[in-house]
């Protein structure tokens, strides 16, 4: 998995509403020529992501050299040094690729980068990214005792803590949750009770909030035959459960899918 990231020069208009959706408009045509490789466009954050088979790396480099030439065509600056390579290899025997070069300049290869708010890790895990946000969360937890020493009422302490903690601990939680490892889900949880203690009233768990919130995504996907995962949801003859995905690492068995599925049969039989 490989990912790029595609600046457009300065502007005055930078922060105007319309910003984004001139952008997507304006990058509209910027697509992958193979089957193997997908552009991921949101906003001016553009990723490149490859399948590499049997060591075949020639359609990947080829899409990045394409995007390359694109930007240029159409006067958007693609800043290399700001751009950052991933590779996750589930191999036994890995071996090292090529470095990567874009207009002369060789790009740097991590082991994560933050996509969107999240990072990702080479090797799919989420330590990284779940220390992080308890950093950040037990930051937060100091206001809400600050306010707690204002005496403020608990619904007041209760919403500050929903919008600005849990909104944080949650974020992106069905990517994430799932194959995120037990002494993380504690660490997590932690910060939970200490905001429940602070508050003085119940608080839902996160693996509560995970799998309503896994259920409700699920159930979204398989109203909208356009979105992109509704083919992984089939029902059995019977109708009442569905297909579990086949997965062939336990990273993939811990993955959204496989989990929204086994909550959605789990919710039918209720």
């Amino acid at each position: 998995q490989k990912g790029e990231e595609l600046n457009s020069p300065p502007s005055d208009q930078s922060s105007c509403v319309l910003s984004p959706l001139l952008y997507s408009l304006y990058t509209h045509d910027c697509s992958p020529a193979h089957n193997n490789t997908l552009i991921i466009k949101f906003a001016d954050d553009t990723t490149v992501v490859g399948l590499i088979s049997k060591g075949d790396e020639a359609e990947y480099r080829e899409e990045v050299l394409k995007l390359a030439a694109w930007c240029s065509e159409n006067n958007l600056a693609l800043n290399t040094k700001k751009t950052k390579e991933l590779i996750v290899d589930f191999r036994r025997h890995s071996t090292d690729l090529a470095p990567l070069y874009i207009n002369g300049e060789c790009v740097e290869r991590v082991h994560t980068f933050r996509f969107l708010g999240v990072l990702i890790s080479a090797d799919i895990s989420w330590t990284e990214n779940i220390s992080a946000v308890i950093k950040k969360a037990q930051q937060r937890l100091h206001f809400l005792r600050v306010l707690r020493k204002y005496k403020l009422n608990s619904n007041l302490l209760l919403t500050f803590y929903r919008s600005s903690i849990e909104s944080l601990l949650t974020y992106c939680i069905t990517v994430w949750c799932g194959s995120c490892t037990k002494a993380d889900r504690v660490r997590l949880q932690s910060v939970v009770k200490t905001a429940q203690k602070i508050i003085g009233c119940p608080l839902p768990s996160l693996m509560d909030i995970y799998s309503s919130r896994c259920l409700s995504r699920a159930a979204n996907i398989i109203k909208d035959s356009s979105h992109p995962g509704f083919n992984m949801f089939s029902l059995l003859p019977s109708g009442k459960r569905y297909r579990c995905i086949n997965t062939k690492t336990h990273r993939l068995k811990n993955s959204f899918f496989p989990k929204a599925i086994t909550t959605l049969n789990s919710h039918m039989h209720r």
